[in-house]
């Protein structure tokens, strides 16, 4: 999960904003400007002018105006950040490798690893018209059909993504799926260590009981989004289409079930809880909001991949222990007055009764 952005993707047709800035922060448009006049002549026909459309923790994204077209622009936050969390040539590789396949993502057009130029490394790729369903406001006017197919729409996407042959597209080397799963319990359970600020009570049990029954080699080798939900679509509602996967940062190879247990967790346990409204990571989904239950779209996800959901009960208990660490990390950063933007004082509340949802998981399989 990523913090909420500073602002949604332009839906079709929608302003973008202020006007946008000449350079704005975290991107030297006179450098950039030059780089592409030597590199890319043709993506630079005219003056560049810039506007951030999504920032905070996650990859800062801008649309980027370059003579008659529009662009998209990523590159990591502002400040020191793993390189490992926020690796553009990955990001570029994982979309540029999905091009001919039925996973719809943007055109990737350039990579640069240089950080000189704009001070970090950077990717474009094209503008991609479609909606970011965020919050009830978005998906409240629409159709109990309309949200329904969107649902839908969501799970035969990912399907397909499972369903893509990593050497087909050049991506063998990936990630290292074995042992994928163990390390992500290990990963997070050391990420709990640094985000306690108060007593977590089952917290413990539940990473014990993941890293004792890891359920290794049931659907290893498959390309993971590694955090596929609702808000990283770019999606239309007339028809109901889903234009492009976006925020591959995650990406890697694994288990494929790690992205629809953490599904599943933002659906129906974060989506279907009293703490979901205006919840900045939780408004909008699930069948509070009006969409199918989390059982539908196992069903249709089962019946468009080749993947064995036996094993889908970790996979949320999974999903539950990684987003209640999350959760507790942005609540002691909102104690530390490290957050900007409303809802944070709400996040902590969700740490419990994730940790409980996960627990019953393992036990109830």
């Amino acid at each position: 999960m990523t913090e909420p952005a500073v602002d949604a993707y332009p839906a079709p047709g929608a302003p973008t904003g202020s006007a946008p800035a000449r350079s704005p922060k975290g991107l030297d448009l006179d450098r950039l400007t030059g780089y592409l006049g030597t590199h890319r002549p043709e993506l630079a026909t005219g003056p560049l002018r810039a506007t951030l459309i999504a920032g905070g923790k996650s990859n800062l994204t801008y649309l980027l105006h370059a003579g008659g077209q529009e662009l998209v622009l990523r590159r990591p936050p502002l400040g020191h950040v793993l390189a490992t969390a926020h690796d553009m040539a990955r990001e570029f590789r994982v979309i540029s490798a999905l091009a001919e396949t039925d996973v719809p993502v943007p055109a990737a057009l350039l990579h640069c690893a240089d950080a000189d130029v704009i001070g970090a490394p950077f990717y474009l790729m094209e503008r991609v018209r479609g909606e970011v369903f965020r919050s009830r406001a978005q998906t409240d006017p629409l159709g109990a059909d309309q949200r329904r197919e969107l649902a839908l729409a969501m799970m035969d996407t990912l399907a397909a993504l499972h369903t893509v042959d990593p050497a087909r597209v050049g991506l063998a080397d990936f990630g290292r799926p074995e042992g994928y799963l163990g390390r992500q319990v290990r990963r997070w359970a050391g990420q709990l260590d640094r985000s306690r600020s108060r007593p977590l009570p089952g917290i413990d049990e539940l990473r014990d009981a993941l890293a004792a029954s890891v359920p290794e080699g049931v659907n290893t080798g498959r390309i993971v989004h590694g955090d596929y939900r609702l808000d990283n679509l770019l999606a239309t509602v007339d028809p109901v289409t889903v234009r492009a996967v976006l925020d591959w940062e995650m990406a890697t190879l694994g288990d494929p079930l790690a992205d629809l247990g953490l599904l599943l967790t933002y659906w129906d346990v974060l989506g279907d809880s009293d703490l979901a409204e205006g919840n900045p990571v939780a408004d909008g989904i699930g069948p509070r909001a009006g969409f199918p239950t989390g059982a539908e779209l196992i069903d249709r996800y089962a019946g468009r991949s080749d993947v064995d959901v036996g094993p889908l009960h970790w996979h949320v208990a999974l999903g539950c222990f990684k987003l209640a660490v999350i959760c507790e990390g942005i609540h002691y950063r909102h104690t530390l007055g490290q957050t900007l933007g409303a809802g944070f004082d709400r996040i902590g509340e969700m740490v419990s009764p994730l940790v409980e949802h996960g627990l019953r998981a393992l036990r109830d399989r």
